[in-house]
């Protein structure tokens, strides 16, 4: 009778190591998610990063396009006009780098020696030794510094496509969102799950958020700029306002 009795006892788990189970499975079944999400992303990339891009920008620059609307001007006028003015900005940037950089190429070595000539004599004055030794540090790498920049360029022109088809895939999408963003903006607060005022506050806090984010990278930028600009103005670098504009648009382009 007892044998029948054991037979009939079925084995159950603690119920720790149950609970540590189903834990175990959760946590392998997200990082499934993650890396998938990851593999998918990384092969959808060519559209992906300029409908991002674009998400970016209708948030941060989707308030000048409701002020132009409130002044009466159409809101597809307006995120005509705010696109516009951006790839404007795009451009003159890319003329002052590019034009800069190509105009005064030939005197960049010989300015390059006079400002080396300044700080080493401010270094011998401050009691440093190895002054001599660092300018001729400097100096051997200079030519190294205009390869590789050619070497990048050259390697820029050959993803021109790319760099082509992302900038306009990432200009339309930019124009849908400045448009239609309020559109867009109602449709996530709707299917997002919770009350509608809810999400309505989630969203608005994030554009918010990413503004004064990208706010305080334009300060921060603004600030590198003009001392490093500054810097380079005293010590008679040429090319002071490209090295300016460059420490400036770096930080604030969205990566």
């Amino acid at each position: 009778m007892a044998t029948s009795t054991e037979r009939n006892v079925q084995f159950s788990a603690p119920t720790w190591l149950r609970d540590l189970g189903f834990s175990s499975w959760l946590l392998v079944g997200f990082v499934l998610v993650i890396v998938g999400l990851i593999w998918l992303l990384g092969e959808t990339s060519t559209i992906v990063m300029p409908v991002i891009l674009a998400t970016v920008l209708g948030a941060v620059a989707g308030p000048a396009v409701g002020r132009l609307e409130r002044h009466g001007v159409p809101r597809a006028g307006g995120a005509v006009l705010v696109l516009l003015g951006l790839v404007a900005i795009g451009v003159l940037i890319f003329c002052l780098v590019f034009g800069g950089i190509s105009a005064h190429a030939g005197d960049i070595s010989a300015k390059m020696d006079k400002s080396l000539d300044k700080i080493q004599g401010w270094l011998s004055d401050l009691g440093i030794d190895n002054s001599q030794s660092a300018k001729e540090g400097v100096q051997e790498a200079a030519p190294k510094i205009r390869t590789t920049l050619l070497s990048g360029v050259a390697a820029g022109i050959d993803g021109l496509k790319s760099l082509v088809f992302f900038l306009a895939f990432a200009t339309m999408s930019a124009l849908f969102v400045l448009k239609d963003g309020p559109v867009m903006h109602r449709f996530i607060n709707r299917h997002m799950g919770v009350p509608e005022p809810d999400a309505n506050i989630v969203t608005t806090n994030i554009a918010k958020s990413l503004r004064s984010y990208f706010l305080a990278v334009t300060i921060i930028a603004a600030f590198n700029a003009i001392l490093i600009g500054g810097a380079a103005l005293i010590l008679g670098v040429p090319l002071a306002g490209t090295i300016a504009v460059v420490t400036f648009v770096g930080p604030t382009c969205p990566s």
